[in-house]
């Protein structure tokens, strides 16, 4: 078979457990060719700009792995009906997003050529991930690769012509866009040298933040080189990158050393298994939970042991120490800006960040049209009710001094409505109550035995107190915090 040769989506079947992308999704290789991707992807100006307006991978960035995580696994879902209903999903999100960077050049993140980019990023990812451990791709699973990916964005984008229709013809446009469009961007940068620094702890080491912060810093920072050093060589020239020495071996090394997974017995390495764990907190009703709160237990002695040792200074980052107890039940404004409404990170409440609660709100229950866009409206009309409110200066944005400032009052008629339509999304069956099912649909674990429940059922009136009191920072909840707070 020829590099200019491509079978059609039907003879490589492109989806489903056959598929080349299902063969190496359990890989640990694959986290490295993510990242590495991610970054390819944020080094596009018009992606990079999109990320930098509305995404939540700095602030919740294991949340965002989470659902990316799980719409991969549907885009490439073997039912062309669960593979449709996720395309339209992300149509819908995307479409949601427009805007301009900070030189005032425009984004959208329905163009079909940066769509098509984010596709071309996986797909050279993935083949330099198996170069680089030296499992190299033979010239016939790759071109089977690539017509997988071309047949991913055709169920995104209604066909593939975005990218090119042969192999050989994909390297000379991947060549050419790594050369003329990508730049360093403030995404890029985000990704390479503070995301990695300041990565919070997920749900299942989040009791341990002297361990996690140990730990960090050693990983951020190989993390971050051996991205560096995976990076195309024009690309890293263009932009600046600094190559750490030795970097070139330690890549090797990390690739070579997650590649030797394959001597492993198969079904020893499940990637959604992991995401799902990492996601456990002690307080779920999850079987793993048990396990999970004994680790924990565990990871607090070893972290209260290396503080012995090692006692964290003044001058620590702040988010490398244990933030002090809430008291009575609450959190401090600051605090609660920071963890709940500032979804993207970026030190400001504007509406990309209640866009975000929204999106995950939407991802969490599932929802179709019209309920998701019902959900968007009631979102929109609150941060209306908070711009009006605490943007005391007018440029548009609400600041955490101007938060804190205002001491916000109980919620006004804008989240009272939130409030109604996240209930009535959650209430499938529209009987007036949250049943068990719905319930754990929304917060995935069982009633909380601190809620007021009656004949297992959450009545409306209960879960709109209570979302109130949440969402107007008037006290911390064990099952809303990992809705909207979790890393």
């Amino acid at each position: 078979m020829t590099s200019g040769t491509t079978e059609t989506a039907d003879e490589v079947r492109p989806f489903g457990p056959d598929s080349q992308f299902s063969a190496l999704f359990d890989d640990p290789r694959w986290a490295l060719a993510m990242i590495r991707a991610t970054v390819l992807e944020a080094a596009h100006p018009q992606i990079g700009a999109a990320l930098a307006d509305n995404s939540t991978f700095v602030a919740h960035p294991w949340r965002r792995l989470r659902n990316t995580f799980l719409s991969m696994r549907r885009m490439f879902d073997a039912d062309p009906a669960v593979r449709a209903r996720e395309a339209d999903r992300l149509n819908r999100l995307h479409a949601r997003m427009s805007g301009s960077d900070p030189g005032g050049r425009p984004y959208d993140a329905m163009d079909r050529g940066t769509r098509a980019w984010v596709v071309a990023t996986l797909f050279e990812s993935a083949v330099t991930m198996c170069r680089l451990s030296g499992q190299p791709l033979d010239q016939e699973r790759m071109v089977r690769m690539y017509a997988e990916y071309r047949a991913f964005l055709a169920a995104l984008d209604g066909d593939a012509g975005a990218l090119p229709e042969d192999l050989h013809a994909f390297w000379g446009y991947f060549d050419r866009v790594v050369a003329d469009a990508l730049e360093s961007t403030e995404a890029a940068r985000v990704i390479l040298y503070r995301l990695f620094d300041h990565l919070p702890a997920p749900a299942l080491l989040d009791g341990a933040p002297t361990l996690w912060a140990a730990g960090r810093a050693v990983a951020g920072p190989l993390l971050g080189a051996i991205t560096v050093a995976s990076l195309p060589e024009p690309y890293r020239r263009r932009a600046g990158l600094p190559e750490m020495p030795g970097a070139q071996t330690l890549m090797q090394g990390a690739y070579l050393a997650a590649g030797l997974a394959r001597f492993l017995p198969a079904g020893w390495l499940n990637a959604e298994s992991i995401i799902e764990v990492l996601s456990l907190t002690p307080g779920s009703d999850d079987p793993r939970a048990r396990t999970v709160a004994a680790l924990h237990a565990r990871m607090k002695r070893a972290s209260a042991l290396l503080r012995l040792l090692a006692p964290l200074g003044s001058g620590t980052d702040p988010d490398q120490t244990a933030p002090a107890a809430p008291k009575e039940g609450g959190r401090s404004a600051e605090e609660f800006f920071r963890q709940v409404l500032d979804q993207t990170g970026d030190g400001h409440l504007d509406w990309p960040d209640l866009a975000a609660m929204a999106r995950e709100l939407s991802t969490r229950l599932d929802l179709d049209e019209p309920e998701e866009t019902r959900l968007y409206d009631a979102f929109a009309a609150w941060w209306r009710e908070l711009q009006a409110a605490l943007d005391t200066d007018g440029d548009g944005r609400v600041s955490a001094e101007e938060y804190a400032a205002a001491v916000p009052s109980p919620a006004g008629p804008a989240l009272i409505r939130v409030a109604e339509v996240v209930f009535d999304a959650t209430d499938k069956d529209g009987n007036g109550t949250i049943d068990a099912q719905e319930y754990r649909t929304l917060f995935r674990t069982a009633f909380h035995r601190d809620l007021t429940t009656t004949d297992g059922a959450y009545g409306r009136s209960a879960f709109v107190g209570d979302f109130l009191s949440f969402m107007s920072g008037r006290r911390t909840s064990t099952p809303y915090d990992p809705l909207l707070a979790d890393a």
